[in-house]
């Protein structure tokens, strides 16, 4: 059964234009996302920022007063881990391919004194956020880029990224005990974890990236689409369905941007979205979010108001 439908906006996107169309949509989820990639660090430092300022704070307390839950998902382990300890914990940090220990994404995530401190940093962080529910989404960093040392050699890139997810999750239940953190399935990670369990309150959520949006997720003769959803079945048997979300890109308007201005006027693909979202429901996912960035009133001027409205409609659609 599907109980959360929900969007997930860029920090400087918000404000009440986005709470009106919020509240008229009848979602019933809205996330703050900052923009990941190599600035990742930089644009989380930001949000916090942000979200102490009254538009903020009147935004959260609009959404939240019409029942509409606020959470927070973007790549977080670049702020985790400091990109700076380098000089000073450099077997902290992955090695690359070539043998040489690199700051450049992730972690080593063997290494028991890193992960005691990205465990640290996420109470930190977690503290940092207001109005959050009990579900976090500090994520592994936005690239391909895992650990080769000799320790983590055994290890897949979802095995890696399960132990920091077990180890975030074990820093922010210092500050909240009934916190739960996603496992974002995602590029590299997407197959399922071989080598390592998830720990309990880890929850799954998919991000097939990688997928072709113009046809539906299973299409049997799209190739990119099938190399994504052949792991779900493997996913939901290491995590379960509960609580499990879909995190897509059916209203991700900087995905048809390229990640670039000009903005172009989003096509919301309606017969693409209900046969994905009939597909969702057959493997038990209970949450369907998607992107919604590069919808903000820039966009509307231009192009008028984001079919968020119709979006939702489908979602609710049984």
């Amino acid at each position: 059964m599907i109980s959360k439908r929900g969007i997930l906006i860029h920090p400087e996107e918000v404000g009440d234009y986005w709470a009106e169309i919020l509240v008229e949509s009848d979602l019933n989820l809205v996330a703050i996302h900052p923009k990941g990639g190599a600035a990742a660090s930089d644009t989380l430092s930001d949000m916090l920022e942000f979200v102490k300022t009254d538009a903020f704070l009147s935004f959260a307390e609009k959404v939240r007063g019409k029942g509409i839950a606020l959470e927070y998902e973007f790549h977080a382990l670049s702020w985790l881990l400091d990109r700076n300890l380098y000089d000073t914990r450099k077997d902290w940090f992955r090695m690359n391919e070539e043998g040489e220990r690199v700051n450049d994404y992730n972690m080593c995530p063997s290494n028991p004194d890193a992960l005691e401190y990205i465990a640290e940093r996420s109470a930190l962080l977690a503290q940092k956020l207001p109005y959050n529910t009990d579900r976090y989404f500090f994520w592994v960093d936005d690239a391909k880029a895992f650990c080769h040392c000799s320790r983590c050699k055994g290890l897949t890139p979802s095995d890696q990224a399960m132990i920091i997810y077990n180890h975030i999750l074990s820093g922010i239940k210092t500050v909240n005990k009934d916190a739960t953190q996603s496992y974002l399935a995602y590029l590299d990670a997407i197959a399922p974890p071989v080598n390592v369990r998830p720990e309990e309150g880890i929850f799954l959520e998919y991000a097939p990236f990688l997928r072709d949006s113009s046809l539906p997720i299973n299409d049997p003769n799209c190739k990119e689409n099938q190399d994504q959803v052949r792991h779900i079945d493997g996913l939901i048997q290491v995590f379960g369905a509960k609580n499990s979300q879909v995190l897509e890109y059916w209203m991700d308007n900087s995905r048809f941007c390229g990640w670039k201005l000009p903005y172009k006027k989003l096509k919301l693909d309606e017969e693409v979205l209900r046969k994905d979202v009939q597909y969702y429901r057959t493997k038990g996912f209970e949450s369907l979010t998607s992107f919604g960035c590069f919808l903000g009133e820039d966009y509307a001027r231009e192009f008028g108001v984001p079919p968020v409205k119709r979006y939702s409609e489908i979602l609710w659609t049984r």
